[in-house]
């Protein structure tokens, strides 16, 4: 056995091999899909049959399936088994109205944790590695999901959930923690805490891998996750209707994250036309199921902005790798008629070296005109040298319109001004007149 692969059987598929692979597995979730109610009346609608997929290329003969979907049929509706072969669920917080819920077999949760173990071995982590998991558990699926994963690999597990930094920094000296599951915003408020205990984690501890997902970051902000934990910090991709972490997930080359399409099969699509864009366009990514019994989904539009990364990659994964998520098609902000990601806004203030990682971007209607306000936090408390910080604030600001094509208000913030999220930062707020 090559000792790269945890699954080394589907992990070195040829392009050929995984698509004659995939077309069997989505053959097979076509007939199950059968068995939901949703699906057959959406097959029927539509003069569908599971003898219509004779190619991977008669996947596009099926209409998406959308979040809202999920919520129209709440709670089970979906469902291509019956309820009692399900043995757990996991939903989303319905803080907009009806939440999300999807439902797991045994096998299903069995499959969900090898490819999340493929993932965390992928990177270099072992039986003889202490893993810690700084995310929430419950009905979030990072929690449980890296867990079962960890475990399945045969690595000492942490379960420290999210929050309690003082706790998390404890567990990770005494227990000799080497690798650490966390968002990149509460990977930097570990840092903060660590200067603030006298912790050196290069001499301190025996950090050295991290995974990092759940919120867009830049590549600016990996990079200086790096430079502060002493780490090597992999990107990973994962969304609770795709069962959640082990989507996708990038190898030691760092270029790009690895999608296994023996579980998926991965479209990119123009979010407004719904055609497909060539390899290396940025669109919406779509998703289908071709490995799961309780609940799979076909053509699932995630909203999650990204691309296809063309040629090979050198590990030897044939894999499809996709780039880093630039943001969501519903996240996208449009101020004064232009288009604008959060993401190309922590690009350009994680390059300064003055910053720290935490800001804040606020939309308001000022006079009838919307504005936007970018607040961002200094690395060392706020200085004296009002010329230095003007300074500062000018080149910003300027660096901000070269990239968005629109003028914010830059406002530079002492350590510690902005409020402390144990889930995911908060990095937009609109407050502008809806009319």
């Amino acid at each position: 056995m090559d000792n790269r692969y945890f699954n080394p059987e589907f992990e070195t598929m040829t392009r050929p091999q995984l698509q004659k692979l995939q077309l069997e597995r989505l053959q097979n979730t076509v007939r199950h899909c059968m068995n939901s109610p949703f699906y057959k009346k959406r097959f029927e609608e539509n003069g569908l049959t599971p003898d219509s997929i004779k190619s991977l290329d008669d996947l596009k003969k099926i209409p998406f399936t959308t979040k809202q979907d999920l919520r129209d049929t709440y709670p089970f509706g979906m469902a291509s088994v019956p309820l009692d072969k399900c043995v757990r669920l996991h939903s989303s917080s319905g803080t907009t109205g009806k939440p999300t819920v999807i439902l797991h077999t045994q096998r299903d949760l069995d499959q969900w944790a090898n490819a999340v173990a493929r993932c965390l071995w992928m990177v270099g982590l072992r039986p003889d590695d202490v893993f810690q998991n700084s995310s929430g558990y419950g009905m979030f699926t990072g929690g449980l999901g890296f867990q079962y994963g960890a475990e399945k690999l045969g690595m000492l597990t942490v379960p420290a959930a999210a929050g309690n930094t003082l706790r998390q920094l404890k567990f990770i000296k005494d227990f000799g923690t080497t690798a650490l599951h966390a968002i990149p915003s509460y990977a930097a408020r570990l840092f903060e805490v660590m200067q603030e205990q006298g912790v050196d984690p290069r001499r301190d501890t025996k950090l050295k891998t991290l995974v990092i997902g759940a919120e867009p970051h830049s590549e600016e902000t990996r990079r200086r996750i790096e430079d502060m934990l002493g780490v090597k910090a992999y990107n990973s991709f994962g969304m609770s209707e795709m069962c959640g972490p082990g989507v996708a997930f990038e190898c030691p080359e760092q270029n790009g994250l690895h999608i296994w399409e023996d579980y998926y099969i991965v479209e990119i699509v123009d979010p407004e036309t719904l055609e497909p864009v060539p390899d290396g366009e940025v669109g919406e990514m779509v998703l289908t199921t071709i490995n799961r019994e309780a609940m799979p989904l076909l053509r699932y539009r995630t909203r999650d902005l990204t691309r296809i990364l063309p040629g090979e990659c050198p590990c030897g994964r044939h894999h499809m790798r996709l780039d880093r998520m630039q943001g969501r098609s519903d996240d996208m902000i449009i101020l004064k008629g232009v288009n604008i990601f959060p993401i190309q806004i922590e690009q350009v203030l994680m390059s300064f070296q003055e910053l720290s990682s935490d800001y804040l971007i606020t939309l308001e209607t000022l006079s009838d005109n919307d504005a936007m306000t970018v607040e961002v936090e200094l690395k060392q408390i706020a200085t004296d040298d009002y010329s230095l910080l003007s300074n500062l604030t000018k080149a910003i600001t300027s660096r901000l319109r070269d990239e968005i094509l629109v003028t914010p208000r830059v406002v530079l913030l002492p350590k510690g001004s902005l409020p402390q999220s144990e889930g995911k930062a908060v990095r937009v707020n609109d407050l502008r007149k809806k009319f």
